[in-house]
């Protein structure tokens, strides 16, 4: 009985230790914990609404215009996609410009089912994976320009079946096989708006080539290591695009594009001598500041049809010719501010029917003859709002509103001095079909219609 007893007693001590080395709970105890710190490691940066979420993106805004759910992260150095999870609503439009992002993860989006918009562009995206944008069944545009990607799978593409545009330029793309299948997604005639002006960096036989131009035949061939460089670049089986004969710059080359909420260029600080070429026309906005455009050619502006706002301040601007801004339209703002200008050419502001704000400031203006245009046309047009519009010389008039001194030119004119000229002129027969009448009706003739005083008709009795 004692040695039962014992063995019992010893039986229950062990119990506890048995209990505690089963080998399920250890393993399930470890698998929890590893299970715990992997979906820490994958959702370091996604976070719910009563996480630390608002400290890391304290400065993102949330806006609705037209009933579309904005969400604008442009600016704030970050290198993840925030969590969907972070946003008082679901966003339609995700922006995401400038900041630091280097890879577009698998799932990267998951959660933004809404999405009909993102745009990533200038940012330092180097790699996408395949899964980066599962679940975007809705997105319509993909904006990836000016990036650091040099090559892209088409199966990163094959979750978004609702893609329209795509913009990929201003990327160095290594235009060898693994790009094979991205190539011929791209030439799909469907597919005319998914990569435009996207151009090969390398190899050197393919450079500045377009992708939508290359034949994908070539790009899985295999080519010599050792083979002359020279002898790639004079290969007759590559497609090689003529030197432009215009040395004009191309703008979804030196500008920056965003399409969310309206579509806008920026081509600030780029260094133009001239207004780019290809300003797309659907285009509302263009930043051509801070450049140096001296002088504004005609026709410059013809395909931008769509433009509102026009800023070509800062550019030490001298000259603009009457035809510089044709065809736009429906331009509202015009900002020359900031430049060399003297005065307008006759004719140069015919076209802008709906300009309603003109900023003229910090130009040099001389007060002579050549401004009346100037102030002629604004008063005809009386819902211009205008600024800046103050005499640079002569210097008896520095710093006088412009029109104060053309208001103060008419008032000196010795009319009772004209009046009695132009009824000798009218009454003496002598002047009759003389070189000096004619002279007259000539003059008469080159003064624009809407400046001309109105004509003076007589009625002679012929008895």
């Amino acid at each position: 009985m004692h040695v039962a007893s014992l063995f019992m007693a010893s039986l229950l001590l062990l119990l506890p230790c048995t209990e505690m080395k089963r080998p399920g709970r250890g393993r399930g105890l470890r698998a929890a914990r590893q299970k715990l710190t992997q979906h820490r490691a994958r959702g370091a940066g996604r976070h719910n609404r009563t996480g630390p979420s608002r400290l890391v993106s304290p400065d993102c805004l949330e806006s609705t215009e037209s009933g579309d759910v904005f969400v604008d992260c442009q600016d704030q150095r970050l290198t993840y996609i925030p969590s969907s999870q972070t946003w008082a609503k679901e966003p339609k439009h995700f922006l995401l410009a400038r900041n630091r992002i280097r890879v577009l993860r698998d799932g990267g989006f998951l959660g933004y089912k809404s999405l009909t918009s993102i745009d990533l562009q200038q940012n330092q995206i180097s790699s996408v994976e395949e899964g980066a944008f599962q679940g975007l069944t809705h997105l319509t545009t993909l904006l990836l320009q000016h990036n650091h990607l040099e090559t892209l799978s088409e199966e990163a593409l094959i979750p978004l079946p609702n893609l329209r545009y795509l913009r990929l330029y201003d990327n160095p793309w290594n235009c060898l096989c693994p790009m094979d299948s991205l190539i011929r997604t791209l030439q799909v005639p469907s597919n005319r708006n998914l990569g435009t002006h996207a151009r090969c960096a390398e190899p050197i036989r393919l450079k500045g080539i377009k992708l939508k131009k290359i034949d994908p035949e070539l790009l899985c061939k295999e080519w010599d290591p050792t083979s002359n460089t020279q002898d790639d670049q004079t290969d007759p089986k590559y497609p090689v695009e003529p030197s432009p004969l215009r040395t004009k710059p191309d703008a979804t080359t030196f500008c920056h594009t965003y399409i969310f909420p309206q579509i806008r260029m920026n081509c600030s600080k780029q260094g133009l001598t001239e207004v780019p070429t290809g300003i797309p026309e659907d285009v509302v906005h263009v930043d051509l500041s801070h450049n140096s455009i001296r002088h504004l050619k005609a026709r410059d502006f013809q395909g931008a049809r769509s433009l509102r706002t026009l800023n070509l301040s800062s550019n030490s601007m001298e000259r603009i010719d009457t035809a510089s801004l044709f065809g736009l339209l429906y331009l509202h703002e015009l900002d020359l501010s900031d430049n060399n200008l003297h005065f307008f050419q006759y004719g140069v502001l015919e076209d802008l029917y709906f300009l309603s704000k003109l900023k003229l400031g910090g130009n040099p203006w001389v007060c002579d003859y050549s401004i009346h245009y100037m102030v002629y046309w604004l008063h005809l047009h009386p819902g211009v709002m205008h600024s800046g519009l103050l005499c640079h010389s002569p210097p008896e008039h520095v710093g006088e509103s412009v029109e104060k001194y053309v208001h103060a030119y008419n008032r000196e004119c010795p009319k009772d001095r004209q009046h009695s000229r132009a009824d000798q002129e009218e009454m003496d027969p002598e002047l009759w079909n003389t070189e000096m009448e004619a002279q007259g009706e000539l003059e008469e003739e080159l003064e624009p219609s809407h400046l001309r005083a109105p004509q003076k008709y007589h009625i002679i009795r012929l008895s």
